[in-house]
């Protein structure tokens, strides 16, 4: 098991991010903690409220892609954990430049800082979707990549760097690939808070396509147990699927969370498929096993504690729901209402 002593956490102020800080801090007593983060729309200090006191945690507002500074604090740790990344597939089909900048430039300056302070580990957090659409099956870890969209594909080239770098120089880089998370503090563009926070103000549910496409949602705390089970007893050069092997559609998302609020289905709207909508994501997550992993959360339980945060919570989302959020969402949803006709159709 690997000592945890001195921890850089790229992009800690962000949704998974934030909950693993959290995390640490409880099951790692002597982790001294630097959480650097650009603090973009999605990175928010509020979601690290409770711990910027812990004379154990040191935030730096700053961006991965500095390499100065990125140096500099790399200089003083031993490992180096990076969520920093842009993570919503739709922004990256408006702007594909920012998510290659963060993800893959991004990856390699931390990567070279791991390098030559010869850091005891490097843990990139990536995602399921450097896939693609899985019709049968699950994927494995030698799977062949094969991303569809800006976001998966900037995500697929931060990992290639990393592996390129286990090899070219030995670096001891761990790689997870995790499936969709939700959970307290994710920024509401994605489906979970949004469906949410819209069904709490009566708003439309936005639910792309007839609904059909299914992914595994897992809670964010089953994730960072993976991440931190990795972290400490992963091998170097290896990758592990994340997942709880369970699938859900988003229509039974939509439905769930309507009526976990005693909201209507005519609070549902249809909006026309995204380009290259990948159908279904599904891991196999029998190598992570093997460490002693497995999910604690099934999704009914971890919906509910969901909402009932964001019930409680809502000085925390009505404020990111704010003027350029809904510029985003008029943008992205409603000029693509599906009409009842062709819905039907």
């Amino acid at each position: 098991m690997r000592d945890l002593e001195r921890v850089l956490v790229a992009g800690g102020a962000g949704f998974i991010g934030s909950n693993f800080v959290r995390m640490l801090l409880a099951k790692m007593p002597n982790a001294q903690i630097t959480v650097l983060d650009k603090l973009t729309y999605a990175g928010n200090l509020d979601n690290l409220s409770d711990v910027l006191d812990n004379p154990r945690v040191q935030f730096v507002h700053g961006d991965i892609c500095n390499k100065e500074l990125v140096f500099y604090l790399a200089k003083h740790q031993q490992v180096i954990i990076n969520f920093a990344a842009e993570t919503h597939v739709d922004r990256s089909l408006i702007e594909a430049g920012s998510f290659v900048l963060t993800d893959v430039y991004g990856t390699y300056v931390l990567l070279e800082a791991a390098k030559k302070f010869k850091h005891e580990v490097f843990l990139l957090v990536s995602t399921d979707e450097v896939y693609g659409h899985v019709s049968q099956g699950r994927s494995r870890e030698i799977d062949p990549l094969k991303p569809r969209s800006p976001y998966s594909a900037s995500k697929a080239g931060g990992e290639l760097i990393a592996r390129s770098y286990v090899e070219s120089f030995g670096l001891p880089v761990v790689i997870t690939r995790g499936s969709n998370t939700y959970g307290p503090y994710q920024y509401p563009e994605k489906i979970i808070p949004l469906f949410i926070t819209n069904a709490i103000d009566d708003i439309p549910l936005p639910v792309y396509g007839d609904g059909s496409a299914v992914r595994d949602y897992m809670y964010v705390e089953d994730h960072c147990e993976a991440i931190l089970t990795v972290l400490l007893n992963g091998k170097p050069g290896e990758v592990y699927n994340i997942g709880t092997g369970s699938e859900i559609s988003g229509i039974a998302v939509a439905k769930a969370i309507l009526s976990h609020l005693d909201k209507p289905e005519t609070l549902i709207e249809f909006v026309k498929d995204r380009p290259g909508h990948d159908y279904r994501y599904a891991v196999d997550t029998t190598k992570l096993a093997m460490l002693g992993w497995q999910p604690k959360w099934d999704f009914d339980t971890g919906l509910k504690a969901t909402i009932e945060w964001y019930l409680t919570n809502q000085s925390w989302w009505r404020k990111l729901k704010s003027r350029d959020f809904w510029e985003y969402y008029e943008l992205n949803y409603k000029k693509n209402i599906v009409t009842e006709d062709e819905h039907d159709s």
